[in-house]
């Protein structure tokens, strides 16, 4: 399995330090005031943080976002071109969506993104993966080397694997944040179809294996 170092705060919030050749990926910032404890960490594992890749724009994945890119001159952020509507705090929706409110912590940053992505793009050793639902532009990344799904907040690990369509009761609030259910239902069924090897959440521990318990979530959520 290639180096990924999980950072958690509060014990409910995930970022993740991703090892490739030229330094490292930053998956996620986690809520603000985080930073100090992701540069210690990249610090420890001996590598600088070149990129920071974004599953969405809600506020305790982007809250360090502004103090890490202050603290890391040049490095690139990446997030999909639809939820960089989310970081300027565009909540309109387009025609084509669900005319759902977006719901969650739509904070904004002050920081551009240097880049925005599309499904199939690449970041390093991750493949962008549409997984529209938590919110309109929500991105999943397959590390193309080992199988690992960083999944954002597609699933949550909190008390066992479940979906942000309908959660466990020990963790509500991913799903509370949820913008469209259905949506988010048929990302679950998708990314479960990729059989990843791991599942690398927002909320939660990793999981290894995890295809049928992602199979389980998926049935409480029919």
């Amino acid at each position: 399995m290639p180096d990924v170092t999980r950072i958690s705060r509060f014990g409910f919030v995930n970022c993740y330090l991703v090892r490739e050749d030229d330094g490292l990926t930053l998956v996620d910032t986690m809520v603000g005031g985080s930073s100090r404890k992701i540069l210690a960490a990249a610090e420890q594992l001996g590598a600088p943080i070149k990129r920071i890749a974004l599953t969405h724009a809600h506020g305790d994945h982007i809250g360090s976002l502004d103090a890490l890119a202050e603290a890391l001159p040049g490095v690139e952020v990446i997030i999909s071109t639809r939820d960089a509507r989310l970081l300027v705090k565009d909540v309109s929706l387009d025609p084509g969506e669900p005319q759902e409110k977006i719901r969650g912590s739509v904070s904004g940053a002050k920081t551009e993104p240097t880049r925005t992505v599309e499904a199939g793009d690449r970041i390093g050793s991750l493949e962008v993966i549409a997984a529209p639902g938590h919110t309109p532009g929500h991105v999943a990344f397959l590390d193309a080397r080992d199988r690992t799904l960083f999944c954002g907040d597609a699933f949550t690990t909190m008390g066992g694997v479940a979906t942000t369509a309908k959660g466990k009761p020990v963790f509500p609030f991913a799903v509370m944040a949820t913008w469209h259910k259905p949506t988010e239902l048929e990302t679950a069924k998708a990314l479960r179809r990729l059989e990843p090897a791991r599942l690398a959440p927002g909320h939660g521990k990793i999981v290894e294996d995890p295809e049928p318990q992602m199979e389980a979530a998926i049935a409480r959520g029919l």
